[in-house]
């Protein structure tokens, strides 16, 4: 298709999409391909760079006095046919041309629009780099021609490849979709997106190819069975599709052979609006696609421009009247009548007139309510058309170019060009920014799409959000979620996930052989903690606090102690105090009944001094129940030794005092009772008690005891015990209190046999028996029991001894007070019994 004018633009459309021919070369003798099948909406494009050229000479605020002109071309959807299109615009000779060795001057076409295909533009845009002829391509998308060491003048108004899977992987991320497949086709534009999609799931993470997939060039069966079967064995239930229509086709005859639903297909700009997907077949397993559409926008005008088509219009030439004829034999499904054409033998088909009319019938061809790469086209020419104007204005004398000289339209290069539409900046009349990127890239907008299938069987491929990028920067995901429609029983966006993502608690171990995102998910160890969804690893609580059940967060370690609280604390506390209780009821006893021969007999000082250290006894066993603290410990082995020392020396003066009346007894020895008189047993009883205090003070001072949390018995526990400071200081402290125990032992086991009627060495004998056995065994089992458990066997000492010490030495003497006082007499106490042998 051609016009003429002041400047040329030249353009490359895939009208047809089949040729017979594939030698189409540079032969000694080139021969014109044949295309056959007809693609009325590229024609469509065609024609909205015809209507742009047209509505731009008709503007007179842009190029004014300047005409357009164009020259379109049809590649056939070949490659070869494309480069013959190049080489003719940007060596400035027709079919067919003779490279030779002075190829030089402008050429005629000043920019190119094209082309459809990514393979197809990387090929015609190496060429038109070559004369620095500025190329717009509108439907061009693969990322590699963002290189502008290679293609130095191609820029197009259509986003990268880059920036729709950027898009896609926004739509992935709203969804939680982290397991997904990835199927392209096998050209530039499949396998570049592919590349792409891959570093950028990489550099962003939070998904996984569940398989990469090529899709066969051409309908290979076997191939195809393969592709699918991976699909339908595969729990991914995402697949992305960077592929052209017909790739599709094929792919989905399989799909339905198959049978494979439960899929959400993600389309890329390719196939996401093709109507011959839309089908009452395919619906069944595409209804829900989401996918990245390019930008939808309005031509006023352009309506009628394409209703004037005709094919009897006398303005066509030859070429243009073919394409016309083509489009309406597609449209009116007739055939025109061709020379040499007979009547016998012709098939039923329907001829054409020439009169038919576009206004009468419902076509695709006039649904302008979609227009996306037309809309591309259109701004691809503005863009030039912008260009071209800004040279136009350029004042002499303060020009980008050497001496700030301007470029003129009479001996324009191509690279002045170059540099001004680099430089373009305009907006549609639908609201749109059009300009470029340093890589030549148009800002990027897209519109989202989904495939909703009605009840009553119809289909709409309606816009529900759009994805808006600028500067090369991720922008915002907007979706109206509430209008997509949802191919799933539940209605709902499906789950795509190698592995469930693991709660906290847990942290993830990746499967050996698999990608990061197949894992499982092993709880958190003891004392770590993982708070988050998806933890890689769980975190070390500090050392005062430990893991929860839950292990998704640490709390406090629970501090054991002997505690009033608890059972046992409970338990030790109640017979401490009971035990301070019976030697009050017992000290009572005494009191009321002083005057008697029992309470009287062998000292009775001595006996309240005895209950009155018992009772201590009972009472400072409390001091190892509740939180230890600095004074409780510095006191509680204090008050255990000098009240035991205090007790224990009574009874070893109690002891003597026994043996020295027995010794005074016989004949001779009434002197030896002067050395045990009441000043010398009070003497006796407080100087071995301050050798305890002394020996408690210098313990204190040099290295008292002190609480001490330890947590080496207990991994979630923390033990609060009292250290003992110096283990000297306490041995010798248990040491003094075991030697006035075994001195009185003896000294009582001694008298245990003298004759009186009421031998109260018996009862001391039993006493310290008792009392060192008690604590015989407490060592070994004090060392032995871990925290609280350490107190509570001492103060289950302290009051075995000292119960066994009360029983022992009063229970006798109540029991004569109180069921026996006949026995209370002086008369009963100086009987003697007969000798024993």
């Amino acid at each position: 298709m051609h016009k003429f004018g002041d400047v040329i633009l030249g353009g490359i459309f895939n009208i047809n999409f089949y040729t017979a021919s594939s030698e189409l070369y540079f032969t000694s003798e080139p021969k014109d391909p044949i295309c056959y099948g007809f693609a009325p909406q590229v024609f469509r494009q065609a024609q909205t760079m015809a209507f742009a050229v047209d509505e731009i000479n008709r503007n007179s605020k842009l190029l004014p006095n300047i005409s357009l002109g164009y020259h379109l071309y049809n590649s056939c959807g070949n490659l070869g046919i494309s480069l013959r299109a190049a080489l003719s615009m940007t060596s400035g000779r027709g079919e067919p041309f003779q490279l030779n060795e002075s190829c030089y001057g402008n050429p005629p076409v000043l920019g190119i629009v094209g082309d459809t295909s990514s393979t197809r533009t990387i090929a015609i845009s190496s060429i038109a780099s070559l004369y620095m002829v500025p190329m717009v391509s509108y439907f061009a998308t693969c990322s590699c021609l963002s290189n502008r060491r290679l293609f130095p003048s191609f820029f197009r108004t259509i986003p990268s490849d880059a920036f729709q899977v950027r898009a896609m992987l926004q739509i992935i991320r709203r969804y939680n979709w982290t397991w997904f497949g990835l199927l392209t086709s096998d050209d530039d534009y499949g396998l570049h997106a592919a590349r792409s999609f891959q570093s950028d799931l990489a550099q962003s993470g939070g998904g996984c190819l569940a398989y990469l997939e090529v899709l066969p060039w051409g309908n290979d069966p076997g191939e195809l069975k393969r592709i699918v079967g991976i699909m339908k064995k595969s729990t991914s239930r995402v697949v992305i599709v960077f592929a052209h229509q017909k790739d599709m086709l094929n792919l989905m005859e399989e799909v339905i052979r198959q049978n494979v639903t439960g899929l959400q297909w993600m389309a890329s700009e390719a196939w996401t609006t093709a109507i011959v997907l839309q089908t009452p077949s395919y619906m069944p397993f595409l209804a829900g696609t989401l996918g990245i559409a390019i930008r939808r926008g309005e031509i006023p005008g352009l309506r009628e421009f394409l209703l004037r088509i005709r094919p009897d219009n006398d303005t066509l030439s030859s070429q243009d009247n073919n394409l016309v004829k083509q489009f309406w034999e597609h449209v009116f499904q007739c055939k025109f009548v061709t020379p040499g054409m007979e009547f016998e033998g012709q098939t039923q088909e329907r001829l054409c007139t020439g009169n038919e009319s576009l206004r009468n019938i419902e076509t695709e061809f006039l649904d302008l309510s979609n227009l996306r790469p037309e809309y591309n086209v259109y701004k691809a020419v503005y863009a030039l058309a912008h260009a071209l104007h800004d040279i136009l204005q350029c004042v002499p004398g303060s020009g980008p170019f050497q001496g700030q000289s301007c470029a003129s339209l009479q001996g324009l290069e191509p690279w002045q060009l170059v540099y001004y539409l680099q430089r373009v900046n305009f907006t549609t009349y639908f609201g749109d920014q059009v300009s470029f990127d340093e890589s030549g890239d148009a800002l990027p907008i897209y519109d989202v799409m989904n495939w909703m299938w009605h009840t009553d069987g119809s289909t709409e491929v309606k816009n529900v959000g759009a994805v808006n990028e600028l500067a090369s920067k991720i922008g915002n995901l907007i979706l109206d979620e509430d209008k997509i429609f949802w191919n799933f029983e539940s209605k709902k966006p499906p789950k795509s996930v190698c592995s469930e993502s693991c709660p906290p608690g847990t942290r993830m171990a990746r499967k050996k052989g698999e990608p990061v995102c197949c894992f499982d998910c092993i709880p958190c160890s003891e004392g770590e903690v993982s708070n988050k969804t998806d933890s890689t690893e769980c975190t070390s609580c500090p050392g005062d606090f430990w893991s929860n059940l839950q292990r998704d967060h640490c709390v406090p370690k629970i501090l054991e102690y002997l505690s009033y609280m608890e059972t046992l604390g409970i338990s030790l506390t109640t017979a401490s105090l009971s035990g301070a209780l019976l030697c009050t009821i017992v000290f009572g006893i005494f009191t009321y009944h002083r005057t008697t021969p029992v309470v009287r007999a062998n000292n009775s000082e001595l006996s309240f001094l005895i209950l009155l250290s018992l009772k201590l006894c009972f009472l400072c066993s409390l001091l190892f129940i509740g939180h230890p603290r600095l004074s409780t410990c510095q006191l509680r082995q204090a008050a255990f030794g000098i009240s035991f020392v205090l007790c224990v020396s009574c009874i070893l003066v109690k002891t003597m005092v026994v043996l020295a009346v027995f010794k005074a007894s016989k004949p001779g020895g009434g002197g030896i009772l002067k050395w045990f008189g009441v000043m010398q047993q009070r003497g006796t009883v407080v100087f071995l008690t301050l050798i305890q205090a002394a020996i408690c003070t210098t313990w204190l001072m040099l290295s008292s005891p002190t609480p001490h949390k330890n947590t080496q018995y207990y991994k979630d526990k923390i033990i609060v015990e009292c250290v003992v400071g110096s283990t000297v200081g306490f041995g010798i402290l248990l040491g003094y209190i075991g030697l006035l125990a075994i001195l009185s032992f003896l000294l009582a086991f001694l008298a245990r046999n003298l004759p009186d009627n009421f031998n109260e060495a018996k009862f001391i004998t039993f006493s310290m028996l008792v009392f060192c056995a008690v604590w015989i065994a407490f060592i070994p089992a004090y060392i032995n029991s871990p925290g609280k458990y350490a107190d509570a066997v001492e103060v289950f000492a302290i009051l075995a001894s000292s119960f066994g010490l009360l029983l022992a030495l009063f229970g006798p003497k109540c029991y004569i007070i109180i069921l026996k006082p006949e026995k209370n007499t002086k008369k009963a106490l100086m009987e003697r019994g007969t000798p024993r042998s």
